[in-house]
């Protein structure tokens, strides 16, 4: 029988993260700190750990069916992969950063500088969109710090917080792209594989509308019941039970996470009481 090939970054947080998200589709494997590779326990896949910079290359090749990695490396790469689905997490940027006390008055700034950085093909073509004439000076690790050894007059780096850079004395000034954890996919897979990722697909998006999703419960007069499933459609509507006190209704429904607390207030407005919320382990559309 075949099996799946998913390439991750061998250590990390997209790496833990990643991982974990494999666990909460039911995908049982071990994962011992010096193991190169891993075979699932109750599905068809071996995890391959790796570089996140070669992911692309081999998912290209098909060493690995499909990879785990920052968009911000797929562009990067540029491979022959396809995008298969936003995961939602690893979420960054790549930016443009200076050294906090020079002046930024917009992208001309870099004309004529020296940039230091790990992506020069994304940076590249911002500069080439924007009609910038730059040294781009590549390396791998450390880039924050050279500005403050000579090397470069500024950086393009991913940034989370920014903490990092503040520690150098840089500043974000420009963001290039914004990156998260994505699946690409080898372009000739088998029909056989196909339909291994398409059961593996099916459980991550089982999991990300859990994440992305609450359930709540409420007690609400009758009268509030059409303001309350205007402000609470769910999936479809929301399930209305009477309760034992005449004129009142329990109402169970699912709200976005992002729209979670905006939601929350509308209800109580609306005459909303006992409101619950619990999370959902999965959420199967």
């Amino acid at each position: 029988m075949s099996e799946l090939k998913i390439a991750i970054q061998k250590s990390g947080r997209l790496s833990e993260n990643s991982l974990r998200l494999l666990e909460e589709c039911g995908i049982k494997f071990s994962n011992g700190t010096s193991v190169l590779k891993t075979r699932a326990a109750n599905f068809p896949v071996e995890i391959l750990f790796l570089r996140d910079d070669d992911i692309p290359q081999y998912v290209e090749q098909q060493v690995a069916d499909i990879g785990i990695l920052g968009e911000n490396m797929v562009l990067e790469k540029n491979k022959e992969v396809a995008i298969l689905e936003q995961l939602g997490f690893a979420q960054c940027r790549l930016s443009l950063a200076i050294r906090k006390e020079e002046n930024y008055r917009g992208p001309e700034y870099f004309n004529n500088k020296r940039v230091a950085t790990s992506y020069p093909r994304l940076l590249s073509g911002f500069f080439k969109k924007n009609n910038i004439k730059a040294e781009i000076e590549e390396i791998s690790g450390s880039v924050e710090i050279a500005p403050g050894i000579g090397l470069a007059d500024a950086v393009c780096d991913i940034v989370s917080s920014g903490s990092t850079l503040m520690t150098n004395g840089l500043r974000e000034v420009t963001t290039i792209l914004r990156s998260e954890a994505v699946i690409i996919g080898n372009k000739k897979l088998s029909e056989e594989k196909k339909e291994i990722l398409d059961r593996l697909l099916f459980r991550i998006r089982a999991v990300k509308g859990a994440r992305e999703n609450k359930y709540i419960l409420l007690n609400a007069p009758e009268s509030s019941i059409q303001e309350i499933c205007r402000i609470l459609p769910g999936m479809k509507s929301p399930t209305i039970l009477p309760l034992a006190e005449k004129g009142w209704c329990s109402l169970h429904s699912v709200v976005k996470e992002d729209e979670f607390w905006e939601r929350i207030a509308q209800l109580k407005s609306a005459g909303a009481e006992g409101i619950l919320v619990i999370p959902i382990e999965k959420m199967i559309k």
